[in-house]
Parts: structure tokens; C-alpha cells; sequence
């Protein structure tokens, strides 16, 4: 069962910070259609429950030890190639949109100035890369668990303590604009993207894994429970969008609301959360170029963070109306690859046993 946990676990944290933690994005997706939305939720919970279990399970076949494995044993070269490098950049973009975040989350919790606080995570997530602070990546990572737990007790008091119907809610998310013309669209986006960032980190754990049955359960367990908290901290939003419909931390005002305290230390959850993801999701792209641990690599990192750090001028509600739609549109290819590998592995064994 420990294995299990491990791999549910790698795949609730990597996902959790490029697409939970700051609640914009379920907001985009899901929130502003209104109850639909949250069968929408519904819908991609399912969606990264069978996802995450069919990956884990395929890099365990593939005994992969690189995203690469599974890739292109369901892709095909060419085709596969073309998802590698999409994987690769997407990389980038997510290290973009933290970028953007942390500047977003410290100006709305301490009033400093969005730059300042992109720079600040900008030196912050290069020098861990340069430095190859593992430890660090680890130290933080380590949050995930106290991350589900505050941001579901604050969904439940929003729900509970809620001064509008969801009947008058549904009426005021439809005067949103939303993330995509449909809720089903949306919620196919939001689980199309989430699983280009995670399918990297669910090969490699199912490839390392014991056994087929131990990595198809840990990716389904880690898809399991991304969707419970999908759907709770939707509900949470809903239930008080007349006040965070346009803050780029919805989640953190509503534990400002809870008590100063706690939103401090969502602020400092959800920072961690958003300096382990862009840590993360830089070094897998410098690491797809250079040579990790080189001088390359340093000057590589250093190079890279500078331009991430200019892309996210943007700034974080732009970057992630623009860039995780797009990447959702891109990543139907690899939800559409991964589902008919499934397919052909069922009726293969199927045909083995008859």
C-alpha cells in the first residue's frame, strides 16, 4: 500500500500545483458555469481517475524510466515526437505561469508590487535549480498532504456559510466569462493539460513500480482524489463568487475571511506549492536540453529564468486564460493516444485469456 501512496501522491503534487492551488484555474473551468460546472467536475474526476491509472499502468508495462518510454510505445515515433516536445514546452510554459502566480499571490496578500514578487520567485526557483537543492524540492513537496487539507476545510466553510442560493449563484456565474464555450469542453481542458504535466512523473513511477496491479492503483488513487478535491474546492468557490470572481487567489481570500492567520499560512502553503511546481517544471525542461549538474545547465537555468520571468509580465490571470486552453487543445492528442493503448491492451488480454 506504501507504494501506492507514493505514486498517488507524486501525482496529486505535481497536478495540485500547476492547477489547484490557486483556485483561477478551477474558476476558468468549471466555477463560472454554474452548476453545470460542477458536474463538469464530476466529469474530470473520472476523467483523471481512468488517466492516471491507464498511465501508471502503461509505464509499468514499458518499465519506463523516462516519459519518453511510454510515448512512444503508444504514440508511435513520429507522432510521439511530437507529444515529447509538447511535454517539453509545456514545461516552460507552466514555469511561466508560477512565475506570474507568485507575483499575483504576494501583491493580493501583502500588497507588493506583482514585479516584485515574480523577481523574488524567479531568484528563488533559479538558484534552487542551479544549486540542485533536492532536499529543498523534497522539503517542500512534503506540503501537498497540509495543502488538501486547509484548502478542503476552507471549501466546506464556504458552503456552508453562504449567504446566496446556488440557485442565484448559477445566475451570477453565467455572467462570467468563462474559460471555453461549454462546461464539458472545459472540464475535458482542464484534465487535458493537467495530464500533460503529470504523465511524465506517472510513467516514470509506474515504470519503477512492483508490479502492474501496484502502479494502476496508485494512479488511480492519486486521480481519485484529485478529483474529490476538485470538486469540493468548486463547490467552495461557487459559494462565494459574488466576491472572488475576479482575484487571481480566490482560495486565499476566502481563508483571509476564515481569519487573517489562516489566510497567512495559505499564503505560505500556496507559495510553497508554487515555488516546488516552477522548480519542478524547470528543471524537466533544462534537463530535456542540457546536461543536469553542468556549468551549462546553470548558465541554462539562469538564461531560462530570465525569459520565464519576462513572458510572465503578461501577468497571471491573462497567462492562464491563454496558455492552459491552448496546451488543453494540444493535449487531446495524448488523452486520445493513451485511451486507444488502453483499449488495445484490454482487448489483447482479453483475446490472451479466451
Amino acid at each position: 500500500m506504501q507504494e501506492q501512496l507514493k505514486i498517488a501522491g507524486a501525482f496529486v503534487g505535481v497536478i495540485v500545483g500547476a492547477g489547484f492551488a490557486s483556485g483561477r484555474e478551477l474558476l476558468l473551468f468549471f466555477v463560472d458555469f454554474g452548476l453545470w460546472g460542477l458536474v463538469g467536475a464530476l466529469v474530470s474526476a473520472a476523467l483523471f481517475t481512468f488517466l492516471g491509472m491507464a498511465l501508471a499502468g502503461l509505464g509499468n508495462r514499458q518499465q519506463a524510466t523516462s516519459h519518453k518510454d511510454v510515448i512512444q510505445a503508444i504514440c508511435g515515433r513520429h507522432l510521439g515526437l511530437f507529444v515529447d516536445w509538447l511535454i517539453t514546452f509545456f514545461m516552460f510554459a507552466v514555469t511561466v505561469v508560477m512565475l506570474a502566480g507568485g507575483g499575483a499571490l504576494l501583491e493580493q496578500q501583502f500588497g507588493v508590487p506583482a514585479l516584485a514578487g515574480s523577481v523574488l520567485v524567479t531568484l528563488v526557483v533559479v538558484a534552487i535549480v542551479c544549486l540542485d537543492v533536492r532536499k529543498v524540492i523534497l522539503a517542500i513537496g512534503a506540503i501537498t498532504p497540509l495543502l488538501i487539507l486547509v484548502a478542503s476545510a476552507i471549501a466546506l466553510y464556504a458552503v456552508f456559510t453562504r449567504e446566496q442560493s446556488f440557485a442565484a449563484l448559477d445566475h451570477l456565474a453565467s455572467q462570467q466569462q468563462a474559460g471555453t464555450r461549454h462546461w464539458l469542453l472545459g472540464a475535458f481542458l482542464y484534465v487535458s493539460y493537467n495530464i500533460v504535466a503529470g504523465a511524465p512523473i506517472l510513467a516514470i513511477l509506474g515504470g519503477s513500480a512492483t508490479g502492474e496491479k501496484t502502479a494502476v492503483w496508485g494512479g488511480l488513487l492519486g486521480g481519485a482524489a484529485l478529483g474529490g478535491l476538485m470538486l469540493v474546492m468548486s463547490a467552495g468557490l461557487l459559494s462565494r463568487l459574488d466576491n472572488v470572481a475576479d482575484l487571481p487567489m480566490p482560495m486565499l481570500s476566502i481563508a483571509n475571511e476564515v481569519s487573517p492567520l489562516l489566510g497567512l499560512v495559505m499564503c505560505l502553503i500556496i507559495f510553497g506549492m508554487i515555488v516546488n511546481t516552477a522548480v519542478g517544471t524547470l528543471f524537466s525542461f533544462l534537463s530535456r536540453l542540457l546536461p543536469a549538474g553542468t556549468a551549462k545547465f546553470r548558465w541554462g537555468s539562469v538564461v531560462t529564468g530570465t525569459v520565464a520571468f519576462a513572458c510572465s509580465l503578461v501577468g497571471f490571470i491573462s497567462l492562464v486564460g491563454e496558455v492552459y486552453p491552448l496546451f488543453g487543445y494540444l493535449g487531446f492528442v495524448l488523452m486520445a493516444a493513451v485511451l486507444l493503448a488502453w483499449v488495445r491492451r484490454s482487448r489483447a488480454t482479453k483475446a490472451a485469456v479466451a
